[in-house]
């Protein structure tokens, strides 16, 4: 007599359900429907227990116990008390409610799973039973309820979670891969078909791919040293059924890895994780069959016999300083693989797509899956003699610096403005500013460092397009410029709406000193968008310091102090040096500390300046205000904005001006005008001075910022 059916639900990672589908079905489920949130399939309890055994692409097996309305809290509570619960677990049996979705009646997951709970221990106690625990962290069942569309299904978590880990893995490195997912990768590689074939992952990290490769070649039941299932503590577990159903597996396992030829390799740069892979192998019983080697990937030659695949997942780019290294490997790994790799398969997984452009590669299948949270592509190549005959024909493929409009551009600039920086001894300036708008970046040197912003794109500029384009000039910047990679600074700035112009970007509190005409600056290139130094207001900083010789200087919105550091150096009397932020003025303060300035001339206020310019009664001989464009910082009452304002602030600032002192009034407000007409009004007369304080470097851009000599009318 044939055994009855239960029905299942088989969870995995999105966009494995059809592998997965395909799997069930060749261990023998039946009825196998594929939808978005699993694979529902029919098996006997035998079967059952042998997809738990053999699966390597779920991470889940759930058994249904039923279904029903819940439309609300009362429909939820009879559906789940229609379940006969202490036919499943036992008084003495922690348990746990797992709830998914949600409803116009049924808001959130924690009020779901707290009405099944109750009608699970109200029905214990209707019998006479005592009620059972629930403990969240460590059950010993588990239930899930999945709400779709006000009807609920209750199932047991028949393999218990985390069906994917295997047990091999002791460590991983900084992102590992979950095993199912490199099983798929795998499937969908194509290894599996000849595996007396070759296959490498050349940044094998922890070994995951190599390891899972191995075990499905030899056909290895991946659950067989699972310690824990989530059917234990289920009354109507068959014990026997079980023991056969394992016994089985390991029989078989043993058998199929006797018989195995198999031969992979994998690389790392890394030798801590390289050790990392060898224990791993090591616990899954497959080292025999790994050869491990610690070497950076552009080393990596081809001498694994017949032509075979490659299989890897490479950071994605994501934490600071990684991605023009990660871009160079790219470009220099695409000419290898045509140069070495001559019909052999390629196949690469991950969430940066835009960087697969820079092996300059055609590939043949693309496939959609995600990582966790990160939305990911596996791309297949074939490098074969018609990928080699597409470069032939097309002058791009092969990143000739003479083809690269931004690599010319870049030579350009950097040779006009060679004998200038000599003659000036500057070591930290622009070297290109958005000059041609497809590549809308700014590059700036900082001593040894290249510091690469990138523009927020213009809307008619497709996002893959300008990421490809970034891509583009993180390689090539350090290679005209010849910067390592390792000195390359890569910050992102898009345009702030209503906030502050200063944002962290990530906090590594690393610093440089660099030289500006003999003061020394305390530069961070790496904690915020910008870097305390602005580059194009260097003539500005020399201007005022040298108007300011014997004269007493206040330096409004001071930002890292720079201009009152050069003031000093040439001989200002008094400093009062006034910004809102403590960092930046801390910052000012070491400064004037790394220049050994230190005295009771000068003097560091911590202010919102608009409200202290109000109500200062000091006088200077000289002013300095570079306000930012707008500013509606917590600490202001009032917002700021330049164009609107600037009139009140200079007359405000009017009244902490000695007699025949000056006020030099700067800003960064593109197309910003000046009101002449309000200033006459207030007895101020403007000269302009924005072509006298533009650089050479900063020439190409009139925009950059506006400036302004403001005196009392004679």
């Amino acid at each position: 007599m044939k055994e009855s059916t239960q029905q299942f639900l088989a969870l995995t990672s999105p966009g494995i359900e059809v592998l997965l589908s395909d799997e069930i079905k060749s261990l023998g489920g039946e009825n196998v429907i594929q939808k978005p949130e699993g694979v529902y399939f029919d098996a006997s309890m035998a079967v059952g227990y042998k997809i738990c055994l053999w699966t390597r692409l779920a991470t889940r097996v759930m058994l249904k116990l039923g279904e029903g309305d819940a439309l609300n809290k009362d429909k939820l509570f009879a559906t789940a008390n229609t379940i006969n619960w202490p036919d499943i677990f036992t008084s003495n049996t922690t348990f746990a409610i797992d709830f998914v979705g949600y409803s116009e009646e049924i808001r959130n997951s924690q009020f779901g799973a707290l009405t099944i709970k109750d009608a699970i221990v109200d029905q214990f106690r209707e019998q006479g039973l005592d009620r059972p625990n629930v403990d969240k962290s460590a059950p010993q069942i588990s239930f899930q309820a999945r709400l779709l569309k006000d009807n609920i299904t209750l199932f047991l978590d028949f393999s218990g979670r985390g069906l994917f880990q295997r047990g091999y893995r002791q460590n991983s490195g900084a992102a590992p891969l979950k095993e199912n997912l490199a099983a798929a990768l795998i499937i969908r590689s194509g290894w599996l078909d000849d595996t007396s074939k070759p296959l490498v992952d050349p940044m094998c990290g922890s070994g995951t791919i190599l390891i899972e490769a191995v075990s499905m070649a030899a056909k290895q039941a991946p659950g067989i040293d699972r310690r824990t299932w989530g059917f234990a503590a289920w009354q109507a577990h068959n014990v026997e059924l079980w023991e056969e159903a394992l016994s089985d597996a390991i029989t078989q396992s043993e058998q199929s890895l006797e018989q195995l030829k198999v031969k992979v390799f994998g690389v790392d740069i890394d030798s801590r994780v390289i050790n990392t892979a060898q224990q791993n192998s090591r616990a899954a019983g497959l080292q025999r069959f790994i050869e491990f080697s610690c070497k950076n990937t552009n080393d990596m030659n081809n001498t694994f016999g017949q032509a075979g695949t490659i299989l890897f997942n490479p950071p994605y780019g994501e934490r600071i300083g990684e991605l023009p290294e990660l871009v160079e490997n790219f470009v220099l790994f695409g000419q290898k693989l045509k140069a070495q790799f001559l019909d052999w398969r390629v196949a690469i997984f991950t969430a940066n797509v835009e960087l697969l452009s820079m092996l300059k590669l055609s590939s043949f299948k693309r496939y959609k899956l995600k990582n966790g949270p990160l939305d990911c592509q596996l791309a297949l190549y074939n490098v074969d003699e018609k990928q080699l005959s597409k470069d032939a024909s097309n002058p791009q493929a092969n990143f000739a610096e003479q083809d690269s409009a931004f690599a010319n551009r870049l030579k350009k600039n950097a040779k006009s403005l060679k004998g200038w920086l000599k003659s000036n001894q500057i070591d930290c300036y622009r070297l290109y500013d958005a000059d041609i708008p497809e590549y809308n970046v700014a590059v700036d040197i900082y001593s040894e460092y290249l510091v690469i912003q990138e523009y927020a794109a213009p809307k008619n500029i497709e996002t893959e397009k300008a990421t490809k384009r970034l891509q583009e000039v993180i390689y090539w910047a350090p290679k005209v410029l010849g910067i390592p990679t390792d000195k390359v600074v890569l910050k992102t700035r898009a345009k702030q709406k209503g906030s502050n112009q200063y944002q962290r970007i990530d906090k590594s509190k690393q610093s440089i000193t660099i030289n500006e005409h003999g003061a020394l600056f305390k530069i961070n290139l790496w904690d915020y968008l910008d870097t305390g130094l602005f580059l194009d207001h260097r003539k500005t900083r020399q201007i005022v310091a040298k108007k300011a010789k014997g004269k007493t200087l206040l330096n409004m919105f001071a930002y890292t102090g720079s201009v009152s550091v050069q003031a000093a150096i040439h001989g200002a009397s008094e400093i009062t040096t006034v910004d809102m932020s403590n960092t930046y003025l801390n910052w000012a303060q070491d400064n004037f500390a790394l220049n050994k300035l230190s005295s009771h001339k000068y003097q560091f206020v911590q202010a919102d300046c608009l409200d202290w310019l109000k109500k200062n009664t000091q006088k200077f001989d000289l002013i300095f205000i570079d306000p930012p464009t707008f500013s509606n910082s917590k600490r202001m009452e009032d917002s700021f904005d330049v164009q609107r304002d600037h009139v009140t602030l200079l007359t405000d600032a009017l009244k902490s001006l000695n007699k025949g002192g000056e006020i030099f009034f700067t800003n960064n407000k593109r197309n910003f005008k000046i009101d002449f007409d309000a200033l006459d009004k207030a007895g101020l007369q403007a000269q302009a001075m924005s072509d006298i304080t533009r650089d050479k470097d900063f020439s190409r851009n009139k925009h950059i910022h506006n400036s302004w000599s403001i005196t009392r009318k004679a």
